[in-house]
Formats: structure tokens, C-alpha cells, sequence
């Protein structure tokens, strides 16, 4: 007889290697992105000196396989370097962790020579990559897209417009959705890498955000952009697929995001808990405080668990559509709820500019968002569960 839900035994041992990686990426959050969190987050500004020193230490091309010469972190590893880069600040985590959703169709779809021409470019320099999916009238509902590319000889011309493009602005490259049979509705859908200096390619207007500012959001205008045939990822028509499977992939990183916010979200709200005197106490000794933060540090060891499970059936080659799905809104929803309650617990402190509680609370409300929101991901475990799997 099979364990429940078709599972194995799932070791959660940290390999002594892992357990380096962690506390690299731990040392790297508190030491270099914490002192300049605040910073970013007020002015906007990209951080090009943090994003020079994540790429020093491995972080930023972590998804180049080490046949390429890259580190070759498995998604176990993923998710416990950015659950830590996460706590450190969640604008720069997204900023980082971007290049792991731009690659990954690569990984699914690409020849070896594609990605070797793509994937070792990350090595040479601090570079970024984009995933260009959303569209202005496309975002949860990605068949909908309207991007097209039509084949002229050994090119594609792309016409149409990306929004939500993630380091688009600083983008060495970009893997982009488009239609090369709009009849097809979904089935029509392909997928291209573009270098920046593309011809028809046109950098557009940056998102001013309410969260996440230290990371960079644009539009892409394309206009007739002549991309070589040589540059389509897998077959006409895989495009859909592509996306879908590397959602499932990079959603465990999106949990471990949440994780590391809602760590970081907890902590602030503990600590003031234990510390905050009122009628002769500290708060923490009342049970509609201690309650509070026993249910957080509940929901985050459940969020870890849950997105470990679903990098260990990645890196198993393990369809996980719905633990990866069950992750992401778990973990993101938990996030949410450690930044919500972090701003109650801390009062009209936390309600101040000056609290790192209110930062948390605008970076965890868009990670309920992005990377299909969290409705969607409970679409997609309903799914999974009407089909038996």
C-alpha cells in the first residue's frame, strides 16, 4: 500500500552543506541587506550594490547547473537561502530571486545549447534576467494573452505589451508568452528569450509601489521585435505548458519568501511583546497577546514544512501542482497575518513610519498577489483534488 496522498518519506535533515547555505544567506541578510532596507524601500532606488555582492556570493545566478560552471542549487536549496534573504528585506528578496522564474523555462524547455548561451551569461557578471507572462488584460487567466508572434523566415516579429515584468528595466534578458496562433486560445501560446537590445523591444513605464520597492516592476512595449527563430523555447503551441510548469517549480521559492517575512514579522511583534510594560506586566503575559504569537509560530513551522515538501517533490521530479500551490497561499496568507498582527501588537508604534511592522505590512499584501494570487492557487489545489491526485 502506498502512504497517503502517494508521498514517500520526506527526510527534513538539512544536508551540512545546506545548513552553510543557510547561515551564508542569513549572514548576507542581516549584515548587507538590513542596513540598507530602509533605504530602498524609501527612495525606490535599485540595489545595484546589493544585487553586485548576492551575485559574489552565489545567490543571483544559484539556478546555473554546475555542468555550466554555476553553483547548481537544487530547490531545497533555493528555498532556504530565500527564506533568510526574504527576512532581510521582502523588496530585495524579489529583486534576487527573480532570475530563478526568468530561467526556469529554460531548465524545462530549452536545448543545451540554449541554455548554455542563456543561462551562462548569469555568470559573467551581476545580470538579471525577466519573466514577461501578465499582460495589461491578462494576468490570472494566462490563455488570454494577446502578445503575438508571427514568423518571418528565420525571425518573429512580437507585437504587444508585458506588465509586472520583474527587473525589466535592468534586465540582460527576458523569457517572454507570446501567441503564434491566436485561433488556438491557450494551445497558441510560445516562448521566447529576448536580449535587451532586441530591435522593437521598448522598456516602459517602472510601477510605484506600495511594497516590495526595492524590487523593479515595468512594462515592455514590443513593436514588431524581431526575435531569431533560433530564440523559441521547446515547440510552437508549448508556450502555456512552459508556464504552467514553471509556476509549479518556482512557487516553493515564493512560499520561502513568505516564510522569511512572516519570520521576520514575528520576531519584531515577540520582542516587543516581551518588553512592552503595561499595568505592571509585559504584554506578552496576556493571552490575547501569547495566543496571537503562539499561532504564528504554529502557521510559520507549517508554512515551512509545506514549502519544503513541495522543493523536495521538485527536486524529486515530482508533479506538485498542489503542494506547491498549497505552499504559496499558505505561507504568503501566513505572512500577511504575522505583518497584520506585528502592526496590532506594536499599536500606534506599528502604525508608525518608524516600525519595520508597517514595511512588513506592505510587502507581504503583495506577495498574496503575485505569481498567481492566492484565489488562483486555490483554484488550482480544487483542481488537483476534483481530479483525485
Amino acid at each position: 500500500m502506498s502512504p497517503p496522498f502517494g508521498l514517500t518519506m520526506l527526510d527534513l535533515t538539512l544536508s551540512p552543506d545546506q545548513l552553510t547555505l543557510q547561515e551564508r544567506a542569513h549572514a548576507f541578510a542581516e549584515t548587507v541587506i538590513r542596513p540598507v532596507s530602509r533605504h530602498h524601500d524609501t527612495t525606490g532606488e535599485w540595489p545595484e550594490a546589493v544585487v553586485r555582492q548576492a551575485w559574489e556570493q552565489g545567490f543571483l545566478q544559484a539556478a546555473v547547473p554546475k555542468e555550466l560552471g554555476g553553483p547548481g542549487h537544487s530547490q531545497m536549496d533555493e528555498v532556504v537561502v530565500n527564506e533568510e534573504i526574504a527576512w532581510g528585506c521582502a523588496g530585495m528578496y524579489t529583486t534576487i530571486s527573480a532570475n530563478t522564474l526568468a530561467t526556469a523555462p529554460l531548465h524545462i524547455a530549452g536545448s543545451p545549447e540554449q541554455r548554455k548561451r542563456w543561462l551562462t551569461r548569469l555568470l559573467e557578471a551581476p545580470r538579471v534576467a525577466a519573466f514577461a507572462l501578465s499582460e495589461p488584460e491578462a494576468g490570472s487567466d494566462a490563455g488570454a494573452v494577446t502578445c503575438t508572434a508571427v514568423r518571418r523566415g528565420d525571425v518573429y516579429l512580437l507585437n504587444g505589451t508585458k506588465c509586472y515584468v520583474t527587473g525589466g528595466a535592468y534586465a540582460d534578458y527576458y523569457t517572454v508568452f507570446a501567441k503564434t496562433d491566436p485561433g488556438k486560445g491557450a494551445r497558441g501560446l510560445s516562448t521566447f528569450v529576448l536580449a535587451r537590445d532586441t530591435p522593437g523591444l521598448r522598456i516602459g513605464k517602472a510601477m510605484d509601489k506600495v511594497g516590495h520597492r526595492a524590487s523593479n516592476q515595468v512594462l515592455l512595449h514590443f513593436e514588431d521585435a524581431e526575435v531569431p527563430s533560433a530564440n523559441l523555447l521547446g515547440a510552437e503551441g508549448a508556450g502555456f505548458g512552459i508556464a504552467m510548469k514553471t509556476l509549479d517549480q518556482t512557487r516553493a521559492v515564493v512560499a520561502a519568501g513568505g516564510v522569511g517575512l512572516a519570520r521576520a514579522a514575528y520576531e519584531l511583534a515577540l520582542e516587543h511583546a516581551k518588553t512592552r510594560v503595561q499595568f505592571g506586566q509585559p504584554i506578552f503575559a496576556n493571552q490575547a497577546v501569547s495566543f496571537v504569537l503562539a499561532d504564528l509560530a504554529t502557521h510559520i513551522e507549517a508554512s515551512r514544512l509545506l514549502t519544503w515538501q513541495a522543493a523536495w517533490m521538485t527536486d524529486q521530479g515530482m508533479r506538485n501542482s498542489k503542494q506547491s500551490a498549497m505552499a504559496k497561499a499558505f505561507a504568503t496568507d501566513t505572512a500577511m497575518e504575522a505583518a497584520l498582527q506585528a502592526v496590532q501588537i506594536l499599536g500606534g508604534h506599528g502604525y508608525s513610519r518608524d516600525s519595520l511592522a508597517e514595511k512588513f505590512f506592505r510587502d507581504a499584501k503583495l506577495m498574496q498577489i503575485y505569481e498567481g494570487t492566492n484565489q488562483i492557487q486555490r483554484l488550482v489545489i480544487a483542481k488537483e483534488i476534483q481530479q483525485g491526485r
